[in-house]
């Protein structure tokens, strides 16, 4: 059969996806992180048996820079900030870079256009810088209000 083309495929490129698609992600990790905090908002952190120590502080007695995140996002779920801030400062800016970050992410989204979040080593060496300065300040013995 010569001159019959027997390929009829299409090579259209294939539609782009909805935006119940687009969103369906973003959603999903939001919905996650909700539940997260529902959970750690209804099971109390302050009472003993619900959640396991940090590891770092039973071994050292130093609290490590997520000892009290436990604490702080109760207390966040339950708006007292200032209670927040102090059980886990470092924590408190990871909710609130974590609200900004998902929101730009769902609203590209809802525009059809990729995120890209390029960490440089720049950003990532200062944050880790700035954590381990947090985690060192947090231990000295005259500054009590950084201890969850």
């Amino acid at each position: 059969m010569r001159g019959v083309n027997a390929d009829t495929s299409s090579t259209a490129a294939p539609a782009p996806p909805s935006l119940r698609g687009r969103l369906a992600v973003p959603a999903g990790v939001l919905a996650a992180v909700v539940g997260a905090f529902a959970y750690v908002g209804t099971v109390d952190p302050n009472q003993p048996g619900h959640y396991p120590v940090c590891p770092l502080y039973r071994l050292t007695g130093l609290y490590c820079p997520g000892c009290g995140g436990l604490r702080s996002a109760h207390a966040f779920v339950h708006g007292d900030f200032l209670a927040a801030l102090r059980d886990n400062a470092a924590g408190v800016a990871a909710y609130l870079a974590f609200a900004v970050v998902w929101t730009v992410w769902a609203a590209r989204a809802v525009r059809g256009r990729p995120v890209r979040i390029e960490l440089r080593p720049v950003p990532m060496w200062t944050l880790g810088a700035v954590l381990l300065v947090f985690t060192v300040v947090r231990n000295l013995p005259f500054v009590g209000w950084l201890h969850p």
